[in-house]
């Protein structure tokens, strides 16, 4: 049984996402929230969160930032009437964002590619690499980006920096197929992490800021917004 959750300050649309929920299968437990303060106060975890945005007391995206303290699994679907909002929820790593009016049929789409990708994310690929301590096996959503400095590949991620062997330009081809492109001579960025792009300055999740070459400036804005796209 999967466990899904609904919060939006309008009860039609709750009720109007419930049932398309309801049509999708008999596999799903339902939980309605009115606000981003009652999820909050009430929340005792779930799978899917259908999420508004634009809701009193508590908007749908800070309340997805203290979720995400806690919960760092649940896939967050956004239902909302404001698309500018979208680049701001990439912070809290949404499973995608549907525009208002939304049919029934991409709720029940969405809510399938949730179930589906949860089981493949059970199996997620590992990426072996070479280190300076051995070689070791990483998830590919552990890694932030790849850097070449003085000689050496640096690899940040979420277990700490790793210096790896081996040449930057054939591991940033490799990389490529994993959601990962070169904005810099010297540099292959997750494209999942990425924050936002002010200037030639590219702004990580992670906090880290990753310089943006001007020659490769429109090619790698354009791979970034071909990935972003994919979660709408």
């Amino acid at each position: 049984m999967y466990r899904i959750a609904i919060c939006d300050d309008n009860k039609e649309m709750r009720r109007f996402i419930k049932n398309a929920v309801a049509k999708a299968g008999d596999i799903f437990q339902v939980t309605e929230y009115e606000d981003g303060r009652q999820l909050i106060q009430n929340y005792t975890g779930c799978d899917i969160l259908f999420l508004d945005i634009d809701m009193p007391a508590l908007n749908g995206i800070d309340a997805a930032f203290t979720l995400r303290r806690s919960d760092k699994k649940v896939k967050i679907i956004y239902v909302t009437g404001y698309a500018d909002y979208m680049r701001k929820s990439f912070e809290v790593h949404p499973f995608s964002f549907l525009i208002k009016p939304v049919s029934v049929e991409k709720i029940i789409r969405q809510l399938k590619e949730a179930v589906c990708y949860d089981t493949k994310e059970d199996n997620e690929q590992k990426l072996r690499f070479r280190t300076d301590k051995g070689a070791e096996e990483f998830l590919i959503s552990d890694i932030y980006y790849l850097e070449y400095q003085n000689r050496k590949i640096r690899m940040a991620t979420r277990r700490g920096d790793y210096i790896l062997k081996g040449h930057i330009t054939e591991l940033a081809q490799n990389m490529s197929a994993y959601g990962f492109a070169c904005p810099h001579k010297s540099f292959s960025v997750n494209l999942y992490y990425v924050k936002a792009i002010k200037g030639y300055d590219i702004h990580m999740l992670n906090g880290d800021l990753i310089p943006l070459s001007q020659k490769r400036s429109t090619e790698f804005r354009n791979i970034l917004g071909n990935f972003q796209a994919d979660f709408i």
